[in-house]
């Protein structure tokens, strides 16, 4: 087990951020021990993590080596154009190649990155200044220009970016000087450097139209780049970051199936798995050289219900559904306890703007046959669409089958390969599941999910009020207001959009205890997705 593991084992995963970020300040044993104290640490305890604490601070990273990395997706629609990316292996392979103007860290809080600095007076009109001595992969100096090209296209729908309905809010990118951008908002929006610190909003070179070579200003250079089958890429020398990234090379391949990518692992193919079966977390912890990396986040597995379509365009069918899903049955049978309960709306519980009184959706099922009754779906069989690569989907479709051939419901689950799935499947199906990855902010995940026009809404969801909250939260900066609005958004999804959220599931990945440097990014495993310029492989 790596040291920052067993700082997460004494205290929590904010706790250890926040004493790593004191430590890169010149913490000293007894600033880290007044913090603790602080936070009602009785002293020998405060004393231990100290101790511990300052002991992951003394590693010291190793250069050189070659890593062996294995994502839970591959497919032919593997992409390097940012603006397309989609799932858990696009965004790792854009971090090795690309920087955005933020980065987001351990309390996805927005840092600065290839900005060296942004600033607003009114949330609306936003200056950022570009950090000097930058250059891309083929020796091109980063420039303005590269950030308007950057940022401009996802508003092109020639572009099809995933980020549109984000992008939309954005009025104006324009070059305001020498190393200078200035973003003018059609309203103002406090969170903008978040937005701007997710991954299809890294910098690319200005008109570039051909990815497939992967110039970016990132840690790693592209060595090979093969669609669904692996990458491979080496350190970037000129990389801004002094002394990083630490390893020589990355291998980087897509295995969809969770006992494959164990296996791999375990037999020594591999030194990095993302998404670990909860079902093998011992197998991997039992096992010498090996360990498990954690990380608690809002990341769920969906049932979708299209309400222009088939039997969800029926609410009473997609209530019938949403009272058939025995959450703490799955959280315990199907996550193993890696996952707390969630109630069919998007945001989780360790979110400030969680609304703790939504009204709690039991696992019901007289209530449920009372609404299919409603319904007049009767025995017609009802495909439900699901795939491994759509985290525990196949096993929460079994218990919804179960559940439903108890009330007269025929659920016929469909049970698709990994390869192909995202682009055929999620969000053609009347009726399947989906997977959504944490966001950075409320606003960012409503937004590409939720709003009535969002590329991602997966149910087809379309609500006028919901939409103006929207839109009036992302202004609002008196954070009272800000929260109400967010809790009536949430009570809305709740009530009326077809989709069913059972869970919010931990991420879990197994590594080599060689490998050093994971720290949990709660924008979901792999340390947010951004583990290459951070890890080491010790000797």
């Amino acid at each position: 087990m790596n040291g920052h593991s067993k700082l997460l084992d004494l205290v929590g995963p904010r706790e250890s951020v926040e004493l790593l970020d004191a430590l890169k300040r010149g913490a000293t044993r007894r600033d880290l021990l007044a913090m603790l104290a602080a936070g009602g640490m009785r002293l020998s305890a405060a004393a231990g993590v100290a101790g511990t604490a300052l002991s992951v601070q003394a590693q010291t990273p190793r250069r050189g080596g070659r890593l062996r990395v294995a994502s839970a997706t591959a497919a032919i629609s593997d992409t390097l154009d940012p603006s397309k990316m989609a799932n858990q292996t696009d965004y790792s392979r854009g971090t090795m190649l690309y920087n955005g103007l933020t980065v987001l860290d351990g309390s996805l809080t927005p840092q600065p990155a290839l900005a060296e600095s942004f600033t607003t007076k009114d949330a609306k009109t936003w200056v950022f200044k570009l950090r000097k001595g930058v250059v891309f992969h083929d020796g091109k100096p980063l420039q303005p220009a590269d950030v308007v090209f950057s940022l401009m296209r996802h508003k092109d729908a020639a572009t099809a970016s995933k980020a549109k309905a984000l992008a939309e809010q954005i009025e104006s990118v324009e070059a305001s000087g020498p190393g200078e951008v200035t973003i003018t908002l059609a309203a103002p929006n406090a969170d903008l450097p978040v937005v701007l610190g997710t991954f299809n909003f890294l910098i690319v070179k200005d008109g570039t139209t051909d990815f497939s070579t992967g110039i970016g200003t990132g840690p790693f250079r592209l060595k090979e780049f093969k669609p669904g089958v692996r990458s491979i890429v080496v350190r970037n020398t000129s990389y801004w970051k002094p002394g990083q990234p630490y390893l020589d090379e990355i291998e980087f391949v897509g295995i969809s199936d969770d006992g494959a990518r164990v296996n791999a692992l375990l037999s020594g193919d591999m030194d990095l798995v993302a998404s670990v079966n909860p079902r093998a977390v011992e197998r991997v912890r039992s096992t010498p050289g090996y360990t498990i990396f954690s990380t608690q986040s809002g990341q769920y597995s969906d049932l979708i219900m299209r309400k222009d379509v088939g039997p969800g365009a029926n609410p009473d069918f997609v209530l019938a559904m949403k009272y058939l899903f025995d959450r703490e049955q799955m959280r315990k049978a199907i996550a193993l306890g890696h996952a707390v309960v969630a109630n069919d709306q998007p945001i989780d519980p360790s979110n400030r703007f969680y609304f703790a009184g939504c009204p709690k959706r039991p696992y019901d099922p007289e209530r449920a046959k009372f609404h299919l009754k409603k319904t007049n779906v009767g025995s017609t069989r009802i495909p439900v669409v699901t795939s491994p690569v759509a985290m525990y989907s196949v096993e929460m479709a079994l218990v919804l089958q179960q559940a439903g051939q108890r009330i007269g419901l025929n659920l016929d689950v469909k049970r698709m390969p990994a390869d192909g799935y995202w682009s055929n499947h999620w969000l053609n199906s009347p009726v399947g599941f989906g997977n959504v990855n944490p966001r950075p902010s409320v606003d960012t995940l409503l937004t590409q999910f939720f709003k009535s026009d969002a590329a991602w809404n997966g149910s087809r969801w379309k609500n006028p009020k919901f939409d103006q909250l929207l839109l009036a939260a992302r202004a609002e900066t008196d954070q009272a207001k800000r929260t109400q609005m967010y809790a009536d958004m949430q009570v809305l999804i709740h009530d009326e959009a077809g989709v069913g959220i059972p869970l919010f599931l931990e991420s879990i990945d197994g590594h080599s205890t060689r490998l050093k440097g994971l720290r949990p990014i709660p924008l979901g495993g792999l340390m947010g997705y951004s583990f290459a310029e951070h890890v080491w492989l010790d000797a």
